[in-house]
């Protein structure tokens, strides 16, 4: 069945659920803002002994660093690991940004945080038939305005966009 079909023949469009996530977000906004930082394990939080990691570079990830982490966790675990205090409104300023790009396709936008939306484009405002399409055109323009990378998944329903989603992020080497 395609995407343009119909599950009543006729009654209603199948719906069409986007689910974007931004990739490493915070720890790609720094190592983009800093060309130093790139190529190297990042990781967004507090270095101190009771901080935590907030996000962390795939470069990090490849040493089992993941957010949440206790920071000595994590310095133990790489240590050349490099920490960078946040920058929330750095972060919010680049969603806001994000956002922007997703209200020229739906008005239908469920943000799950600031690096992630669920975008219903069953009957989207550029008339574009397949979701596919429009999930490429948002990755495209976040990467040609912000730099940085993000993961789409598509499906009829939040929660299988969001494994498709998860399944397309970048993996870490083995």
């Amino acid at each position: 069945m395609s995407e343009s079909d119909t599950v009543t023949g006729g009654a209603s469009p199948v719906r069409k659920i986007i689910h974007i996530d931004m990739d490493a977000f915070y720890a790609s906004v720094e190592q983009r803002d800093n060309p130093d930082l790139r190529g190297k394990p990042v990781a967004v939080g507090g270095s101190a002994e009771r901080g935590v990691v907030a996000a962390a570079s795939y470069e990090a990830r490849e040493f089992g660093v993941r957010s949440a982490m206790p920071s000595v966790t994590a310095k133990r675990q790489c240590p050349d690991l490099v920490f960078v205090k946040p920058r929330f409104e750095v972060y919010k300023a680049i969603s806001r940004q994000i956002r922007d790009i997703f209200a020229e396709h739906t008005a239908i936008i469920e943000p799950l945080s600031l690096d992630e939306a669920y975008l219903d484009v069953t009957e989207n405002l550029q008339g574009i038939p397949l979701a596919r399409d429009i999930a490429l055109r948002i990755r495209e323009r976040i990467k040609a305005e912000t730099g940085l990378n993000a993961s789409a998944g598509i499906s009829y329903n939040k929660f299988l966009a969001k494994l498709a989603s998860d399944h397309r992020k970048p993996t870490v080497s083995s």
